[in-house]
């Protein structure tokens, strides 16, 4: 009966995309379809958290392939993603309420936005290779359209071919999983939970599925899409592509590895673990070097997906070796982690919509003191960057401390060779921990402190009510997700129970709204006493300089090196921040090149330094490829220009190659 209710809430999401199209010149068309989608994805989530933990339930539409039909199942792990997808949805829709207003063409916006939303949730649902793949591709193609809403920008127009070039070769590796998995001739998720494989079939699929839902989700080195298309498109949607539609790729490798490949081998978690160390490291490098506000938060989304294919690389190693319990933690600190990243990055990419619709402004080398003229938007921007930086007590610690202590039972494995990636792996995520934390100081210190830099800031107002609200719900299940982690943790227990055979102890029945990942003799945590403390501490730090510190407040200029000059860009600025991160191990991710234009004597020009970033995938893995297609394109051209003698033996000589080929 949910599944049936969930069906007809995507039918409602077509529903709307037809009528965005049809209805042009309806005045109030944005709300409409904002509305409509909101209303829809709220309805999508209480059936989510209605059907987490219940009993599987299918439906078959008289669709797809013949004989076969559109099978859709609903189990806790689709209840689960569901639920991520439509919380992002409602979020992302009621921001774009007022967001929306500023749009100059909208139309390019509104038909395909709800399209989106429902095919993430078809993808979510889908029971057979022919409907998931086709959700993919729909989702995929919906989301190009809206990454090319502002197509007159040659950038922009750059990042919807590369993205679609991605999209295009994850779905045909994709294809070829499921290929593989079914034998050619079962296409139901059913029928190829039965299947067995050998190890060369199992390499080959989770080869296959790395590569199709790592493209999708920014695996590095498939991430060259992601810093593009996210700037591109509108703010909303940048949020809905970083914070859910990453995610369902993630659902797309925990559906197929961990439920229809079978029982793993441990060799099986080897390739995500060190794939997501290197993703977290190389994307969180990236972050610390960028000016544009919506290109940093691309590559942060980078890091975080890194940190997401660790915990779940830790839990194929955990189920290989029968540790039920230890799988159930490292696969519940990445669904948590899924969560968590889904609200504190659209609230984010919220509060850069914000920025930018007020300043008209992305590079944060020209914002600043934001906080006296956006506090609002300061005041959440801010909650995000705490979750985001991991630091207690909000919800981004509390997901990143379950991985930690996932990783500190890795000397129970007995294989010698994990013993030693785990903590190496460990490490990485440790360092990209800090340098996340050093990130968000960065952004949020440059944009929103300081003296404005440029006449757009000295001019900027307060956003909308409908994007406050977006942005106020979002923190404030931030703190809950923080303080009180145990109700979402014992909310994700189904879905662990199902795919590695174990959960984590209850955590409501723990005193004190603690945590437990195993047992409290080892360790455990509580956000409530944390957020306490903390406060505690700050009271009495406030009061006890009052008190002991009488002396009277006494106002001057700041320090200026001798030199009396008022101008804002003497301030440390967002380059300034980051250069020692970048010059000291900046280079493990990319190539960097420093210029100085130093004026000549007499000259009154000023100074100018730039720094150049190449992202080493793009010189060593996609350049080199690059060439190879235009040099064959090239060569291949030339068969434009044949003689119809030439056309005809070209033609025989084909023949004749395929007559070969079927005798042999």
């Amino acid at each position: 009966m949910v599944l049936i209710f969930v069906m007809t809430c995507v039918a409602a999401l077509f529903g709307a995309s037809a009528y965005a199209l049809f209805m042009r010149s309806h005045a109030m068309l944005d709300r409409t379809v904002y509305g409509a989608c909101a209303t829809a994805c709220s309805l999508l989530l209480f059936a989510a958290i209605v059907a987490c933990g219940g009993v599987p339930s299918s439906a078959m539409l008289p669709l797809g392939i013949p004989g076969v039909g559109m099978n859709m199942r609903l189990d806790a792990l689709g209840a689960f993603f569901l639920a991520v997808v439509n919380l992002g949805g409602a979020a992302a829709s009621i921001y774009a309420i007022g967001y929306g207003a500023h749009e100059k063409n909208p139309i390019r916006i509104l038909p395909f936005f709800p399209l989106f939303l429902a095919a993430m949730n078809l993808v979510v649902i889908a029971d057979d290779a022919f409907a998931f793949l086709l959700a993919w591709e729909l989702m995929s193609l919906a989301s190009w359209a809206l990454i090319l809403a502002h197509d007159l920008e040659t950038e922009n127009r750059q990042a919807g071919y590369i993205y679609l070039v991605m999209a295009s070769f994850g779905t045909l590796a994709l294809m070829l999983a499921f290929g593989v998995l079914g034998g050619g001739a079962h296409f139901t998720f059913a029928e190829m939970r039965e299947g067995s494989r050998t190890v060369l079939t199992s390499a080959l699929v989770l080869s296959l599925v790395v590569f199709g839902a790592g493209s999708k989700a920014g695996v590095v080195p498939l991430h060259i899409w992601l810093p593009l298309a996210h700037p591109a498109a509108p703010s909303h949607v940048s949020a809905l592509m970083s914070g859910v539609m990453t995610k369902v790729a993630i659902y797309g490798f925990i559906r197929i590895v961990f439920d229809l490949l079978g029982p793993p081998a441990y060799w099986w978690g080897i390739g995500p673990m060190i794939f997501g160390g290197l993703t977290a490291l190389i994307g969180i490098l990236f972050a610390n070097a960028q000016s544009d506000l919506k290109k940093l938060l691309a590559y942060s989304t980078i890091e975080n997906i890194g940190v997401i294919f660790i915990a779940l690389g830790l839990a194929l190693v955990f189920k290989a070796n029968n540790m039920a319990v230890a799988a159930a933690l490292a696969l519940t600190a990445a669904l948590f982690h899924v969560f968590n990243h889904s609200l504190f990055k659209s609230l984010l990419f919220f509060g850069a919509g914000a920025v930018l619709t007020s300043t008209h402004e992305r590079n944060i080398e020209q914002l600043g003191g934001l906080i006296n003229r956006m506090p609002k938007t300061a005041f959440v921007f801010l909650g995000g960057c705490i979750a985001i930086a991991a630091l207690p007590p909000l919800n981004g610690f509390a997901s990143e401390w379950l991985l930690f202590q996932g990783i500190l039972l890795s000397p129970s494995l007995p294989q010698w060779l994990l013993k030693l990636i785990v903590p190496a792996v460990g490490v990485t995520l440790a360092l990209s921990a800090a340098l996340g934390a050093a990130c968000y100081v960065r952004v949020f210190g440059v944009v929103f402190l300081g003296r404005p830099r440029s006449e757009s800031v000295m001019r900027a107002v307060e956003t909308d009510r409908f994007s406050l609200a977006a942005m106020f719900a979002l923190l404030a299940l931030c703190i809950l997700a923080g303080l009180f982690p145990g109700f979402f943790i014992d909310a994700i227990a189904p879905v662990t129970d199902a795919l590695v055979g174990g959960r984590m102890p209850v955590q409501t029945k723990v005193a004190w709204l603690s945590i437990v990942p195993v047992a409290e003799s080892k360790s455990s945590y509580n956000g409530f006493f944390v957020s306490f403390f903390i406060i505690i501490s700050g009271l009495i730090a406030y009061f006890g300089i009052r008190r002991f510190w009488p002396m009277p407040v006494r106002r001057a200029p700041a320090w200026d090196c001798g030199y009396v000059d008022p101008s804002p860009i003497t301030q440390y600025s967002a380059s300034s921040f980051g250069q020692p991160i970048r010059r000291a191990i900046g280079p493990i991710a990319y190539s960097v090149r420093e210029h100085l234009d130093m004026p000549l004597p007499g000259e009154t020009r000023p100074a100018r330094f730039g720094v150049e970033l190449e992202d080493r995938a793009w010189r060593y893995a996609y350049w080199p490829v690059t060439r190879a297609v235009v040099f064959c394109a090239d060569r291949i051209n030339a068969l434009n220009y044949l003689s119809i003698q030439e056309y005809l033996a070209l033609v025989f000589a084909a023949l004749v190659l395929l007559l070969l080929l079927v005798a042999i």
